[in-house]
């Protein structure tokens, strides 16, 4: 008998690169989800006061009563609680000669190369001077030392940042392979740099980066990651659009994973002078909202907390 699987609810906006991220990641996936749109700056009722949950940054991605916040969280969960075994895609795809997947060469190079450092430089090309000071002061939030001028000053070097970032991913390429890590199939790792990079392509003033004569096999690699998502989307049913009231309704009425699957690591609670059952503000690495609630879960992945 097969297991009923929970629903999944995706929270975005359309143009949230780390959104782009995560639709292709279902896509690889083949997982049926539903979208909620949100605002691209806050306030966000659909999020904190129909969820309770305070994390500011999008996406966020729920899965039955569960509800993951960060992008590295979300791709890894959607691989455990989705696995191959019930018909499902895979993000860590066998080696193309044989051989198991790096699965954490593959999660460590796409949150710390892809996530940070390629993601960092590309969101200095912004049109910071275009857009409305209610955005600019919106994503001072996240990073309060923001100065439009700055970051414009700074952009000739951000691009040729990307450019020795993009040297590379074509040195990769260079034997032949068709995926980043020689994989049967894309990879967390070709979603992760993709996506920065497709996102950068339609900025303006960016076209003298993307050089097929010093680059032919990165921009190969490049077409060939979307034409792959284009097919796979074409075998599969577009999302399901939810208001945020129905998405709400969906996510309460609907069970959450039970919390021995995740554990408590008591060695890393201690290290972190924290308890289980403890009340608890999580707050990302670079800046951000705090969430608070009850500490139920703890690994080296993961920190569960119960609203």
């Amino acid at each position: 008998m097969s297991p009923t699987l929970p629903k999944v609810v995706l929270y975005r906006y359309n143009g949230s690169p780390f959104s782009v991220k995560i639709d292709n990641l279902l896509k690889l996936k083949k997982i049926p989800h539903s979208t909620v749109a949100v605002a691209n700056v806050l306030p966000r009722p659909e999020i904190t006061d129909m969820l309770g949950v305070t994390y500011r940054r999008i996406p966020i991605l729920a899965i039955g009563n569960d509800i993951y916040c960060d992008t590295s969280l979300i791709a890894t969960t959607l691989e455990r609680r989705f696995p191959t075994s019930l018909g499902f895609g895979t993000i860590f795809p066998p080696k193309k000669h044989g051989g198991s997947p790096d699965t954490g060469l593959l999660k460590a190079f796409t949150k710390h190369y892809s996530d940070t450092v390629l993601f960092r430089w590309a969101q200095l090309l912004l049109p910071w001077g275009r857009f409305p000071e209610s955005f600019v002061e919106d994503r001072r939030m996240i990073a309060p030392n923001i100065n439009v001028q700055a970051m414009l000053k700074t952009q000739p070097k951000a691009m040729s940042v990307l450019t020795a970032h993009l040297a590379l991913i074509n040195e990769q390429l260079q034997d032949g392979r068709e995926w980043l890590f020689d994989t049967e199939l894309p990879s967390l790792a070709d979603v992760g740099v993709e996506f920065v990079y497709n996102w950068v392509r339609g900025f303006r003033n960016t076209t003298s980066l993307f050089d097929e004569n010093k680059f032919p096999f990165a921009l190969k690699w490049l077409d060939r990651m979307r034409k792959f998502l284009q097919t796979t989307q074409k075998d599969l049913l577009p999302p399901t659009p939810l208001s945020a009231v129905d998405a709400a309704d969906v996510i309460s009425n609907s069970p959450h994973e039970p919390y021995e699957v995740v554990g408590f690591d008591v060695t890393e609670a201690s290290r972190l002078n924290i308890k289980q059952g403890q009340t608890v503000s999580i707050v990302p690495d670079d800046a951000g909202l705090a969430t608070t609630g009850k500490l139920v879960g703890l690994n080296l992945e993961e920190v569960v907390i119960e609203k």
